[in-house]
C-alpha cells in the first residue's frame, strides 16, 4: 500500500497535479507518525483506518463549510475527499452490508441491542476497510431494535 502512494505521488509531481501531491504527502505523513508511535510498519488494515478518519474528516468539515457559504473550500475538500476515497477497497453496497449483518445476527444468536458488541465483534474484521464504521454500527442498531 506504501508503494502505491509513493508511485502515486512521483507521478502527481511530474504531472504537476498540486491537489494530489498535497493529498498524498499529508496521508504518507499521518502513516509515519502512527508508525513511529507504534515503531513498527503498519499492515493495510491499520492504513485503511487511517484513510477512513481522513474521509471521515473531510466529510466533517465539507459539511461545515456548506453551512458557513464557503463553496471555494467545498470543491477544495471533495478533490481532497476524492483522492483519498481512490486508495480505499470498494466500498460494501447497503444491501449487501444488510445481508452481511443479517448474517452476523444470526451467527452470534443476538437477540437485541445488548448482543451488539458480539454481532459488530463478528462483522468487523469481515468488512475493515469497505465501510465506514459508524454506518456499520448505524446498520447493526437498527437490525437489532427491529
Amino acid at each position: 500500500m506504501t508503494n502505491a502512494f509513493s508511485e502515486d505521488l512521483k507521478a502527481a509531481l511530474k504531472a504537476g497535479d498540486k491537489d494530489t501531491v498535497s493529498v498524498i504527502r499529508m496521508v504518507r505523513a499521518l502513516i509515519k507518525n502512527r508508525e513511529i508511535d507504534k515503531k513498527a510498519s503498519l499492515s493495510d488494515e491499520e492504513i485503511y483506518t487511517i484513510l477512513n478518519s481522513m474521509i471521515r474528516q473531510t466529510k466533517d468539515s465539507i459539511e461545515q463549510f456548506s453551512k458557513g457559504g464557503r463553496e471555494d473550500l467545498v470543491r477544495q475538500e471533495t478533490k481532497e475527499l476524492a483522492i483519498v476515497q481512490s486508495y480505499l477497497p470498494p466500498q460494501i453496497s447497503e444491501d449487501e452490508l444488510k445481508v452481511m449483518v443479517s448474517g452476523a445476527i444470526a451467527e452470534a444468536g443476538a437477540a437485541g441491542i445488548k448482543d451488539m458488541g458480539k454481532v459488530m465483534k463478528l462483522i468487523t474484521p469481515k468488512v475493515k476497510g469497505q465501510v465506514d464504521g459508524r454506518l456499520l454500527s448505524d446498520f447493526v442498531k437498527q437490525a437489532l431494535e427491529k
